[in-house]
């Protein structure tokens, strides 16, 4: 106990540089605990999966852009005619029509039926004489320009020769009385057979009956070159195949009338007609 009493600063200090010691000692281990702790947190927050986020809805915006892209057309016409009030005519028969296009001009034209138009040549006789066989031709052009070479024309050939239609390539059968007459058109170039009881015809063309409702105005037997006076000004037939009819207005504007009712030919009543526009070249 004397030793104690005697020595008793010396022991606390001794005590005091022994638990300094040893936190001398424990610091690092420490240290380096604390800083893999700090480390696994750093990582642990950077490197975890994030959930993703939902996609937006642009579809407001986009339709927005679409409204954008595509701005309104304001139409004062028809069928408000706020601006633009709509015309109105009396009809042939006193009742009152809208004066526009699709009433008054070539869109109220209708076919009324179409005709078709024929080339036919029939072989009418033969004439054996001494300068050779002849075969004589009846001609018909049906859809010919002029009406003077509408009628039937006739024609004498003998093999080899030829008119302004056609060329008498060959017989078959005695000359005489050939079962068949074998024909070149010089239009086409293509050969055709004629026999004695069986003329050949094709169509060349068509000609169309029409009618303008709004002035009670019907045409008859109409060709190509013909000229309609519809409210007041002229148009002209440029073409007519078997169920449409074109026609041309002064400003070289085309209106395409398509036939919309029973087989064409048959002669029935007026019906309506459909129209395309074709602007000019």
């Amino acid at each position: 106990m004397d030793f104690i009493k005697k020595h008793y600063e010396k022991i606390v200090l001794g005590l005091v540089l022994l638990g300094l010691f040893g936190a001398v000692i424990a610091l690092p281990i420490i240290k380096g605990t604390e800083d893999q702790k700090m480390k696994d947190i750093l990582t642990g927050q950077v490197t975890r999966k994030v959930q993703p986020l939902p996609p937006l809805d642009l579809s407001t915006q986009e339709l927005v852009l679409q409204r954008v892209a595509t701005p309104p057309v304001l139409n004062f016409g028809a069928p408000n005619k706020l601006f633009n009030p709509m015309p109105w005519q009396r009809a042939a028969d006193g009742r009152l029509i809208q004066a526009d296009s699709t009433n008054v001009g070539p869109r109220a034209v209708q076919i009324i039926k179409t005709t078709p138009l024929y080339l036919i040549i029939s072989n009418q006789s033969i004439s054996v004489s001494d300068s050779g066989t002849h075969y004589i031709f009846n001609i018909t052009k049906q859809n010919a320009a002029k009406a003077s070479e509408r009628s039937t024309s006739v024609s004498a050939l003998g093999v080899g020769a030829k008119n302004n239609t056609f060329e008498l390539r060959a017989v078959v059968g005695p000359t005489n009385d050939p079962a068949t007459l074998i024909l070149r058109l010089l239009d086409t170039d293509t050969d055709v057979k004629l026999t004695r009881d069986k003329a050949y015809q094709r169509i060349d063309g068509f000609m169309a009956d029409l009618k303008y409702p709004p002035e009670n105005r019907t045409w008859s037997n109409e060709r190509v070159g013909a000229t309609l006076h519809l409210n007041g000004e002229d148009y002209k037939i440029v073409s007519i195949s078997e169920n449409e009819v074109v026609l041309q207005a002064p400003n070289q504007k085309k209106w395409t009338i398509k036939y919309s009712g029973p087989a064409p030919g048959t002669g029935a009543g007026p019906v309506s007609t459909s129209l395309t526009h074709t602007p000019p070249p």
